[in-house]
């Protein structure tokens, strides 16, 4: 294999996602004991369900007789049967019944992958092993998801662009005073600054140099074994309520080459009746200005075009998202190199 085609390789695994990976791909809401939830994770069709005794399931999205879409299909004392000819597959990938045939070979063979999947934040995950890390590590989350100082809500968008273009918006802190200039929390600040890139324990942090605590004027991103996130903070006037920062925490799953999913919690941390005070609020007047804000990071994404990067240029701004794109080449060369070695051995 050339260095080109390895250099191929590489692109592509980046431009199409990380395997090796936790990945959010739905609210813990959207999968149900009755009915089965599908859903699109690095270009594959998979379905999430919960068994009998409520544990989460995720296998792929087939149905091993014709094809079939499971997703479509109904849920049999925690297993799931497919609407087409009505085979049954539990959640391991194997085939427990065949009701228009009665003892069919196909029972009793494993003929789907399954997925392992974890439930925090009110978020399911699921991981896609990759050559180097077949087994799942450990899903390591945000502090701020664990604990009962802080409170929140989570919002979910599908978004028509690459989740690279996503991932480069979080990292990019100087938008903020641009895009969302008239927006509640982001009006404020300088419109003219530089950029510092600072190493933590557990990744990076990107921030405006002349400016803190006006604006969104950092955000910091953590790289684990499996997983990777960043958080961002935005300053609050008193008129939002009770309670300490607004704190947002973010995971982008990539759904395909040309689209993701966005996971967003908003956090606060607040206790007593000051929490369900300011739980209330952001209810009844707080959540649609964050959503505005989403929107236009939306819209923005969405309008440039899939090669953007071959006439990009990049400035001193740009620490951060070039950092993110040096974390996201490494771990895709470690991946290929992996899996060109496991091929040569064969």
């Amino acid at each position: 294999m050339t260095a080109i085609d390895k250099k191929t390789l590489i692109e592509d695994r980046v431009n199409n996602g990380l395997r090796g990976q936790w990945y959010p791909v739905a609210k813990s809401v959207e999968v149900k004991k009755t009915r089965p939830h599908g859903a699109r994770l690095l270009g594959e069709k998979i379905v999430l369900w919960r068994d009998a005794e409520n544990r989460l399931r995720c296998i792929e999205d087939f149905c091993p007789h014709r094809g079939a879409p499971l997703s479509y299909g109904e849920i049999h004392e925690g297993n799931i049967g497919c609407r087409y000819h009505g085979v049954v597959v539990d959640g391991e990938g194997v085939v427990v019944r065949v009701p228009a045939m009665p003892e069919c070979a196909l029972e009793g063979r494993k003929a789907l992958k399954s997925f392992e999947v974890a439930e925090a934040g009110d978020a399911v995950f699921v991981y896609v092993p990759s050559i180097e890390q077949p087994e799942a590590p450990e899903l390591i989350l945000p502090k701020e998801l664990t604990s009962d100082d802080w409170t929140g809500f989570l919002c979910t968008g599908e978004w028509k662009a690459n989740y690279r273009y996503a991932l480069d918006n979080l990292a990019d802190p100087m938008h903020g005073c641009y895009l969302h200039a008239e927006s509640f929390t982001l009006a404020f600040g300088s419109k003219q600054d530089l950029m510092k890139l600072d190493k933590t324990d557990t990744g990076f942090r990107v921030s405006r140099v002349g400016q803190v605590g006006e604006n969104f004027d950092w955000t910091e991103f953590e790289v684990h074994p499996g997983s990777m996130f960043c958080f961002l903070e935005i300053p609050y006037p008193p008129a939002a309520g009770p309670g300490g920062v607004f704190r947002i925490i973010g995971f982008v799953t990539p759904i395909d080459a040309t689209t993701c999913k966005v996971f967003f919690w908003r956090m606060r941390q607040v206790s007593g009746l000051a929490r369900e005070s300011w739980r209330f609020l952001y209810r009844a007047r707080l959540e649609k200005t964050h959503w505005d804000v989403l929107e236009q990071d939306r819209v923005m994404l969405e309008g440039m075009p899939d090669d953007a990067r071959r006439r990009e240029m990049l400035y001193q701004h740009d620490l951060g998202v070039s950092r993110v794109r040096q974390v996201l080449t490494r771990a895709a060369k470690s991946q290929v190199e992996a899996e060109m070695a496991e091929a040569a051995a064969e």
